[in-house]
């Protein structure tokens, strides 16, 4: 059995397809026209270039980071609660520093502490600026205030709730006024005191 062969294009057909490859961008400009084809042959049912390009843009190989077996890979995550906390207590040494030494090495006795555990914001922020100010005006230089690391797993809440959120907020609270005035310097405290989850406040002398 012969094979068919395609008819070639009426006159009209050749002018309004050459109008429209005039728009299409070529997938390979260094390869001539008609390479490939039948003479003759139409390119009815193909899916012009133009639109095979922009259905599945290109991407630059050189823009891919080198990945290795083995690695995590990296998400847009932010930082967790730990290190968000650390940093937010990674400040100069204001104190003295060989106090300053002793008090990270859990070498020095806190003075008063502050367990805020089981407490919403609400009520432990008004606990904390209440500790503080009382510690500082009795003379105490070094208290202790306790957050907890945060409980794991659901609340059960129909909004779920961050992990260790007092542990975030209390180094917030600390920093701004009217504790900033009363304190002097804020670190997390040594495992002995509580490790992740309390901070030693290192007040000033009061005035």
């Amino acid at each position: 059995m012969s094979r068919k062969q395609p008819r070639s294009l009426r006159p009209d057909e050749r002018a309004l397809w050459d109008r429209v490859r005039k728009t299409a961008t070529p997938l390979r400009p260094d390869r001539p026209a008609g390479a490939g084809k039948q003479a003759g042959a139409t390119d009815f049912g193909k899916t012009p270039p133009a639109r095979a390009a922009s259905a599945s843009p290109a991407v630059s190989v050189a823009s891919l980071r080198p990945f290795s077996i083995g690695e995590l890979a990296k998400t847009a995550h932010g930082p967790t609660d730990r290190h968000t906390a650390a940093a937010q207590v990674s400040q100069p040494v204001r104190m003295e520093k060989k106090r300053f030494s002793r008090m990270k090495r859990g070498k020095l006795a806190p003075e008063a502490r502050l367990d805020l555990h089981g407490m919403t914001l609400s009520q432990a922020q008004p606990a904390l600026v209440g500790f503080v100010m009382r510690a500082q005006a009795g003379g105490l230089r070094l208290v202790l205030v306790i957050t907890g690391k945060g409980r794991k797993g659901d609340d059960g809440g129909p909004v779920p709730a961050r992990r260790g959120i007092l542990r975030h907020h209390v180094p917030q609270w600390l920093g701004q006024p009217p504790l900033s005035a009363a304190v002097l310097q804020v670190s997390p405290s040594h495992p002995r005191h509580g490790g992740d989850g309390a901070f030693y406040v290192y007040l000033r002398r009061r005035r």
